[in-house]
């Protein structure tokens, strides 16, 4: 198998939940993988993907081999299984998922693409004998295929909103209750907020040990498009890397986590705290890629991201209106997102994003026209960016966001 057979393979399942009990054969017929690597499992609506990378970085900084799973990619799939810092090659991409479609024997037509690159992950960070993996749920928890692994060194919670209602509930605290399943008896447990007390109960009732991050030490101290120095817990002038309001949170939460993590017997020195929240990377996240005009790209893909991305935006550019490249999932609350971006956009540049859930773009265009805001449809996100750029003052601002699909594409096209 080469790998480009081992992605047909992969983007030729199914979409849709996973089946946990077919999943623990499979994995035994490997030889139980998952039993032999440490986890950090990481659920939530918003962050997760920052908080995983700032806690990665720690515990590489640690010197510890150091798996990191993640979804969906930003530039190219191999990302999402990465260890130390460097995504899964392609020889053994194909190798792994060789041996884990010839696991999966009589399953192999029912598996979903999610379970199949979960299977994969977990197989290859054994593989690499990974001292620990830090492990992003997909979506939701307890039925969420990551949440296979049978226990956890520390369970974390990022900021919990509404998004996948239509799967998960339609309430923060219903949001909360599914991914409060990935909760492990006797575990750690430590999270962003605790919508009505439901994890903290879910922690009362397995015996976990409950530990809340406490904002109220976190100090920004200097802030800038370029990245941002903070304290907290007792920690001084901590650097991260990457901006945006939201990422002093994400990186305290990790820090939580780290320190908590010191309960198991793992050790985490502050120095190594340090070191590794500055050295941490996360493509996509209020990232700026040129000046004159500004342009970035953000990940914000739901209206509680949306809106942080507003306050950054705000915050960073203050008084200045905003050109968005912008694209979408139709199964989307996107609505409430054009409800955020509307007080700081000056208008907007419609894209359809490369895959079969996308709004198209005119459909796009037209629910903005519909509430007075300026909008077209794009042929392409290269289009869409180039036009961006070449209407945008060169002290304006531009900014490309809605999915994470069309960042790429924007990356590469900013470049030129």
């Amino acid at each position: 198998m080469t790998s480009s057979e081992a992605l047909t393979f992969i983007h030729s399942r199914r979409h849709g939940g996973p089946d946990l009990q077919r999943m623990r054969t499979v994995l035994d017929r490997l030889g139980a993988p998952d039993r032999r690597v440490p986890f950090v499992h990481v659920a939530g609506t918003n962050g997760k993907g920052s908080v995983c990378a700032f806690t990665a970085s720690v515990l590489r900084e640690c010197g510890w081999r150091t798996g990191l799973f993640t979804s969906p990619y930003v530039r190219r799939f191999n990302e999402r299984i990465n260890v130390d810092g460097e995504d899964i090659p392609d020889g053994d991409l194909a190798q792994v998922t060789g041996e884990v479609r010839q696991a999966l024997g009589e399953f192999r037509d029912d598996v979903a693409e999610f379970e199949l690159v979960t299977l994969i992950g977990l197989t290859y960070f054994a593989r690499r004998a990974c001292d620990v993996a830090v492990l992003e749920v997909g979506m939701g928890g307890v039925h969420d295929a990551t949440n296979v692994i049978e226990k956890s060194e520390i369970s974390v919670f990022t900021s919990i909103g509404l998004d996948h209602t239509q799967h998960l509930g339609n309430t923060v605290e219903e949001i909360a209750s599914v991914k409060a399943g990935i909760i492990k008896k006797g575990g750690l447990v430590t999270a962003w907020s605790d919508p009505g007390g439901v994890l903290s109960a879910r922690c009362r009732e397995l015996g976990a040990r409950f530990i809340p991050a406490d904002f109220s030490t976190l100090q920004v101290r200097q802030r800038s498009v370029r990245g941002i120095t903070f304290d907290y817990d007792g920690l001084s002038d901590l650097k991260i890397g990457l901006a945006g309001t939201y990422q002093p949170a994400n990186a305290a939460l990790a820090v939580t986590a780290l320190r908590a993590l010191r309960e198991r017997g793992w050790e985490i020195p502050d120095g190594a705290v340090a070191r590794g929240l500055e050295k941490a990377v996360w493509p996509g996240r209020f990232e700026l890629l040129r000046e004159n005009p500004a342009f970035l790209i953000d990940g914000g893909h739901n209206p509680p991201a949306v809106e942080a991305t507003v306050a950054s935006l705000r915050e960073t550019f203050p008084g200045k209106r905003v050109s968005f490249v912008f694209g979408v999932m139709a199964d989307k609350d996107v609505g409430g997102i054009i409800d955020r971006l509307a007080p700081v956009a000056e208008r907007f540049y419609c894209v359809e994003p490369p895959v079969p859930r996308a709004m198209p773009a005119e459909k796009l265009a037209g629910m903005l026209r519909e509430r007075g805001l300026r909008a077209q449809a794009e042929p392409s996100v290269e289009a869409a960016v180039k036009r961006a750029l070449r209407e945008t003052p060169a002290e304006g601002v531009a900014c490309a966001l809605g999915s994470l699909y069309i960042l790429e594409d924007a990356r590469r096209a900013a470049a030129f």
